[in-house]
């Protein structure tokens, strides 16, 4: 197969007509137009690939390890390839000195260029000793590279919003980037345990491409992933409206796709695209609530690892009780009488519509038939 110069020649397996439909994958994953896949495609092969430094805290390496997993094509090599990733603990093949002084000369080479990426929560607690780098706590390097980044990027709940060191009594002092950085910087948060490689990729690839941060929500999360409940549009939510609930696992409701709520789902007040994006590129429903485990909410702060596994969720936009049964109601059962008047009427004016369309389809072909026959003896007549 025919590579072209620059980037693809030094890819072993991703053709250019391969990349171009990852480009424009994440594109569409943004809600941009084909014309967006295009320029991010001439934007991520440019000579001069752009430099990321991604720096871990307390985590677990989930982020990255979802990261290395993403496919069509293969994200492994694209992600060190169309990147320069100058700084990076868990895929450095340097260590110790060696990779500190790497992270240093990095950030005094593209001073201002790079793209600041943080995984995990950052203990401040006894002065940040619970997570030590170089001697160093690990907000004292974290604060160092932000100075001089172009862009900051918390991916995962943990540098997002605490995540699970934060949880409980968070004897460590576990918070987000956001925190420990001064007020007001611009630091875009992708959450997730741990969050869907595309909505990183495509945030990466839309700062590359037009020099700006995409638009967020209160929370400085990217609406194109977080501007949706997971609620709203999930293929189990018309048992909800129906009343039509698992109430334990293996039981009919969850051996027949019903919907999870009692069980502790928290979709009903989480935002994200886990309903639409799904995970890993498998199919198949392959996200939690797909095979048949409730949503625990970790997008949200608050509700993720801070409310009960077995925690009814607040239903932030409820089904109306005029129309449809309540919540908790058993299943398949609890229409109101409303509901019966109104199936009712709506009943009675189809009848209606019913009568009166025969009526003139009737009186139509009456009408047809006798200007065929009299046709037909005006024609005999002559």
């Amino acid at each position: 197969m025919q590579r072209s110069d620059g980037l693809f020649s030094a890819l072993a397996e991703v053709s250019r007509r391969d990349f171009m439909k990852l480009c424009t994958a994440l594109a569409a994953t943004m809600g941009l137009s084909s014309k967006a896949g295009a320029e991010m495609t001439a934007a991520l092969t440019e000579p001069k690939r752009p430099p990321v430094l991604w720096i871990g805290a307390q985590e677990c390496t989930g982020c990255t390890e979802s990261l290395l997993r993403a496919t069509h094509p293969t994200v492994e090599n694209l992600v060190l390839e169309m990147i320069s990733l100058e700084y990076h603990e868990t895929l450095s093949a340097a260590f110790g000195e060696q990779a500190e002084d790497n992270k240093h000369n990095a950030i005094k080479q593209y001073y201002g260029k790079y793209v600041l990426v943080v995984d995990g929560s950052i203990p401040v607690k006894d002065g940040g000793v619970y997570c030590m780098v170089a001697g160093k706590p690990i907000v004292e390097h974290i604060q160092e590279a932000a100075k001089g980044a172009a862009a900051i990027i918390a991916i995962g709940s943990c540098a997002a919003w605490g995540g699970v060191p934060s949880s409980g009594g968070n004897p460590t002092g576990a918070s987000s980037l956001s925190e420990v950085l001064p007020k007001g910087t611009p630091v875009i948060n992708i959450p997730g345990c741990p969050p869907n490689p595309h909505n990183f990729l495509a945030t990466v690839a839309y700062i590359l491409t037009y020099k700006k941060l995409p638009a967020m929500d209160k929370l400085n999360r990217p609406l194109f992933a977080y501007d949706r409940l997971i609620h709203e549009n999930c293929y189990r939510r018309p048992h909800f409206d129906a009343g039509r609930f698992a109430k334990e696992y293996g039981d009919y409701g969850h051996r027949h796709g019903w919907c999870l709520y009692h069980l502790g789902c928290k979709g009903p007040e989480t935002y994200g695209n886990c309903s639409t994006l799904e995970f890993c590129d498998v199919g198949g429903n392959n996200w939690p609530v797909g095979i048949g485990h409730p949503c625990y909410g970790c997008n949200e702060k608050g509700v993720g690892f801070t409310k009960g596994i077995f925690q009814l969720a607040g239903v932030e936009n409820p089904t109306p009780r005029v129309e449809k049964p309540d919540v908790n109601n058993t299943e398949g059962s609890g229409a109101t009488m409303t509901a019966i008047g109104l199936l009712g009427g709506a009943a009675a004016i189809l009848a209606g519509v019913s009568v009166v369309t025969l009526r003139e389809l009737s009186a139509q072909h009456k009408a047809r038939s006798e200007a065929k026959a009299a046709e037909k003896e005006e024609h005999t007549g002559k």
